[in-house]
């Protein structure tokens, strides 16, 4: 695994000299394991704030699991939640939201019939499960300070699907269905695992590239100009096209593959280091960014 600093084995474009935007993952990287926010990463996030970059959060959360950080970040900028698949205006009201057809929702609920595996759906701000109960349901619920709704057969709730995610404490399993799952719905959906515990299945376009390209282009720069930080492989889609691709000092070798620089695992103020050490020496004076959201049927600039 590779050391603090630039990535010897990262990818063959150079990283911008030149950071407009910062994207960034909160489980994992924004978020120590206890799911707090530092003071350090607090006064990184406040520093971007002063230096005219915004700072946009992406992640698997559904919106209220992310929502509940933006006091204290003091952050007030658009967002993605289930994977980037459905974006928010700064004043939390829908931009655009991308949905699982039917029949993929169904396929993917037959896919994760397994003992161990506890499906989950996610429509808008709703989170359905079979099981209020499920230790890994009240472990989330009180991460994401939200309440699920319960229902007997989610087969009954297949429309308008944001996310499919199947939950498991089976680690070796879910990374093996991971690629199961991604062999079958291919051409259908985006298949990642979000955590060890988390296999999320989204629409086919909706992952955190798709929101970095449309947050870019609300933000009337290219994604050149973008530095994105993560740790898991859903976060591979960002970091891929991100002018500056940052990884977590914990992640696997594949996730750091996609990385210019890798920072500190986020037990160590890994996140603070990565703004502090990478992003902010590439802010320089520019003009101050406007958000202003073409419309939800534009395609973003590529």
């Amino acid at each position: 695994m590779a050391g603090f600093g630039q990535n010897r084995h990262g990818p063959e474009r150079p990283p911008a000299r030149q950071i407009r935007l910062v994207v960034s993952d909160m489980d994992g990287t924004l978020l120590t394991p206890d799911k707090q926010v530092t003071p350090q990463s607090m006064a990184a996030a406040q520093a971007l704030q002063l230096a005219g970059v915004p700072l946009c959060l992406v992640s698997s959360r559904p919106p209220g699991g992310m929502e509940m950080y933006f006091g204290q970040l003091r952050v007030s900028t658009p967002y993605g939640a289930l994977n980037g698949g459905t974006l928010f205006n700064p004043d939390r009201t829908i931009r655009s939201s991308l949905s699982l057809a039917p029949q993929t929702v169904q396929e993917a609920l037959n896919l994760l019939a397994a003992p161990q595996v506890d499906p989950w759906l996610f429509r808008g701000h709703e989170w359905l499960v079979r099981d209020a109960q499920n230790p890994l349901v009240l472990a989330e619920s009180r991460t994401v300070q939200s309440t699920p709704t319960q229902v007997s057969d989610l087969r009954a709730y297949v429309h308008d699907i944001g996310k499919v995610t199947g939950s498991t404490a089976d680690h070796a399993m879910l990374q093996a269905q991971e690629a199961l799952i991604g062999r079958k719905l291919a051409g259908q959906a985006s298949v990642s695992l979000s955590s060890k515990w988390f296999l999320d299945i989204t629409p086919l376009h909706a992952n955190k590239g798709h929101a970095v390209r449309q947050l870019a282009a609300d933000y009337g720069i290219s994604v050149g100009e973008v530095a994105c930080i993560g740790d898991m492989n859903n976060d591979i889609p960002m970091l891929a096209i991100a002018g500056l691709a940052i990884a977590m000092g914990q992640s696997i070798p594949d996730v750091q593959a996609y990385a210019h620089c890798i920072t500190t695992p986020n037990t160590q103020e890994g996140w603070a280091r990565a703004i502090t050490e990478f992003v902010l020496p590439r802010c320089h004076t520019a003009p101050a960014l406007h958000y202003a959201p073409a419309p939800a049927n534009a395609a973003p600039a590529p």
